[in-house]
C-alpha cells in the first residue's frame, strides 16, 4: 500500500522551501519600489498556508518510504511544486494557467523553453523568480540523481550507487554530508560565476541571474535575445561555467575531499570534454572555411552554442539552424546527447552511450570468439546484467516518449521541423528547438496550449529520467 501520508509530508517540507525563496524577488521589489511585492506577498503566503497543512497531516513519529512511496513522491513532489511555482506568473505576469505551468516546468527542470516575451522590460521580481526556479532545480536534480535515482535502478544509474550512497564504504560520509557538500560546492561555482559575470560587464542584477541559470545549465535569460546581448568576455564566461555544470557533482565533492583530481580520472569527463574540443574544432574550421563567420567569431560562438546544446542549457547566441544542413544534422545529436550524469544536465547522458559502444565492441569479439569470456566494465566497476537491461529499457522508453510527443504535437498542426525538434528538446530538457517558431531566436508563447501541456508532460519525464514517471502508469504498480 502506498505511504501517502509520508509522502504528503515530504511534499510539505518541499512547499515550505519554495515559500521561503519567494520572499527574496519579494523583499527587492519592496526595496527598489518595482512591481511585485503584494504578489509575491500573496504568493509565498498561499504556499506556507498549503505546505503547514500538507506537514501537519503528513507527520508521523516514524518516518518510512519504500520503493513504490519513493516514485510516486518523486513524480508527485514534481508536480505540485510547479503547480504553486505558477503563482507569482499567475498574479504579477498575468499568464493563462498554461503558460504558467509551462514556465514553471520549464524552469524547475532546467530546461529553460519560456512563453515569455519582453523580458528587458519586464519587472526585476518575476526575473529573479525565473532564475531561482532554475537554481532551485539544478541543485534539486543533482541531489536526486546521487540519492534517489540509484536506489531506484533507474536507466543505469545503479552504477553509480557505490560512489554516493553506500554507507559501508569507510571513506564515504553519509548522504546527509553528501547533500550538504555538493550544495556548498553548487553555492561557491554560483558566486564564482557571478564574479565572472560582472568583471565581464554585465550588471550586477544581470550577474545574479545569469549565474543561477548557467550552474543549473537551465539558459534563462533577463534579455529576449539571450547571451546575444552581452559582451565577448561574458560569452566565454558562460562557456566556462556551463561546461563545470555538465560535470559529477559528486566528483567535485571527492576530488576536493580526498585532494586528487578525481574529476579527471573519471571515463564520462574525459568523454564530454574530448567531444566538446572535437566537435568544436570541426564546425569552427567549416564555418570559417565556408565564410560565415570569421575564426575567432566561429570559434567563440561554435563553442558556445554546442557546450550550450550538449549541458542542455539553451542559451542562445545566433540561430545555429540557419548555418548549414551540416550543422544543423550535428545540433540535432547533441540535443540527443546530453552531458555527465550526476550534473545538473538532462538528456540522454554520456555514460550510456559510453557503456552502449563497450556493450557493441564486446558482441563483435563474442562474434569472433565464441569460447571466449569478456567482461564488461565501466570506470574500473562491472557491468552487470542488470544494469545493461535497465539502459536499454531506459533507451527505448527515452525513443518512445520523443517519438510519441512528435506526433502529438504533429497532430496539432505543427510542422515536421517545429514537432520533432519541440519533443527532443522538451525530453532532453535543452530549451530552443529548430526552426523560425521555436529556434533559438523564437518563443514558445505562439503554440497551442494543448501542445505546451504535451511538452510540460515531455519536460517533467525527461528530467526524471523517463521510467521514473513511466512506472506509474502500470497497473500492477498499484497492486499490494
Amino acid at each position: 500500500m502506498i505511504n501517502f501520508k509520508s509522502i504528503t509530508f515530504v511534499i510539505g517540507l518541499t512547499l515550505s522551501k519554495l515559500a521561503l525563496f519567494m520572499w527574496l524577488p519579494l523583499l527587492m521589489a519592496f526595496f527598489s519600489g518595482t512591481a511585485g511585492t503584494a504578489e509575491f506577498l500573496a504568493s509565498a503566503v498561499l504556499t506556507h498556508a498549503i505546505a503547514l497543512l500538507f506537514i501537519r497531516t503528513g507527520y508521523k513519529q516514524t518516518f518510512r518510504l519504500n520503493v513504490r512511496d519513493m516514485f510516486v513522491m518523486t513524480s508527485l513532489t514534481w508536480l505540485v511544486a510547479c503547480a504553486f511555482a505558477t503563482l507569482p506568473f499567475l498574479f504579477l505576469s498575468k499568464l493563462s494557467f498554461t503558460d504558467a505551468y509551462f514556465e514553471a516546468m520549464s524552469g524547475l527542470t532546467t530546461t529553460g523553453s519560456t512563453v515569455m516575451q519582453g523580458l528587458d522590460k519586464m519587472p526585476p521580481a518575476i526575473l529573479l523568480w525565473r532564475s531561482l526556479l532554475q537554481w532551485l532545480g539544478g541543485i534539486g536534480f543533482i541531489v536526486l540523481a546521487v540519492a534517489v535515482l540509484p536506489y531506484l535502478n533507474v536507466g543505469g544509474m545503479k552504477l553509480f550507487q557505490m560512489e554516493s550512497s553506500d554507507k559501508s564504504e569507510k571513506d564515504s560520509p553519509r548522504m546527509s554530508n553528501v547533500a550538504r557538500n555538493i550544495v556548498i560546492v553548487y553555492l561557491l561555482l554560483s558566486i564564482s560565476c557571478c564574479l565572472g559575470y560582472w568583471l565581464s560587464g554585465m550588471s550586477l542584477f544581470e550577474a545574479i541571474n545569469h549565474a543561477m541559470t548557467t550552474l543549473s545549465t537551465g539558459g534563462f535569460s533577463t534579455s529576449d535575445v539571450s547571451m546575444s546581448a552581452f559582451s565577448s568576455q561574458a560569452q566565454w564566461v558562460a562557456c566556462i561555467f556551463m561546461f563545470l555544470g555538465g560535470l559529477p557533482f559528486i566528483l567535485y565533492v571527492q576530488s576536493l575531499r580526498r585532494r586528487e583530481g578525481l574529476i579527471f580520472r573519471d571515463a564520462q569527463v574525459r568523454f564530454f570534454f574530448w567531444l566538446v574540443i572535437c566537435v568544436t574544432l570541426i564546425m569552427t574550421f567549416w564555418l570559417w572555411q565556408h565564410q560565415v563567420f570569421s575564426f575567432e567569431d566561429a570559434l567563440r560562438i561554435t563553442a558556445f552554442n554546442i557546450i550550450s546544446v550538449l549541458t542542455t542549457t539553451g542559451y542562445g547566441l545566433g540561430d545555429f539552424g540557419t548555418w548549414s544542413s551540416m550543422t544543423t544534422v550535428i545540433f540535432v545529436f547533441l540535443m540527443l546527447m546530453g552531458a555527465c550524469s550526476g550534473s545538473t544536465a538532462g538528456g540522454f547522458k554520456l555514460f550510456r552511450i559510453q557503456i552502449a559502444g563497450a556493450l557493441f565492441q564486446k558482441q563483435a569479439r563474442q562474434l569472433m570468439h565464441p569460447a571466449g569470456v569478456f567482461p564488461q566494465k565501466y570506470n574500473g566497476r562491472p557491468v552487470n546484467d542488470a544494469i545493461v537491461r535497465s539502459i536499454v529499457a531506459f533507451a527505448l522508453s527515452y525513443l518512445g516518449v520523443i517519438i510519441i510527443s512528435a506526433v502529438l504535437l504533429g497532430l496539432l498542426d505543427l510542422g515536421p521541423l517545429e514537432a520533432i525538434s519541440g519533443a527532443i528538446t522538451a525530453v532532453g530538457n535543452v530549451g530552443p528547438g529548430l526552426g523560425a517558431i521555436i529556434g533559438p531566436l523564437g518563443n514558445f508563447t505562439s503554440l497551442p496550449d494543448a501542445a505546451k501541456w504535451i511538452l510540460s508532460i515531455g519536460m517533467m519525464m525527461g528530467r526524471l529520467e523517463i521510467l521514473t514517471v513511466a512506472v506509474l502508469f502500470f497497473p500492477s504498480f498499484w497492486k499490494d
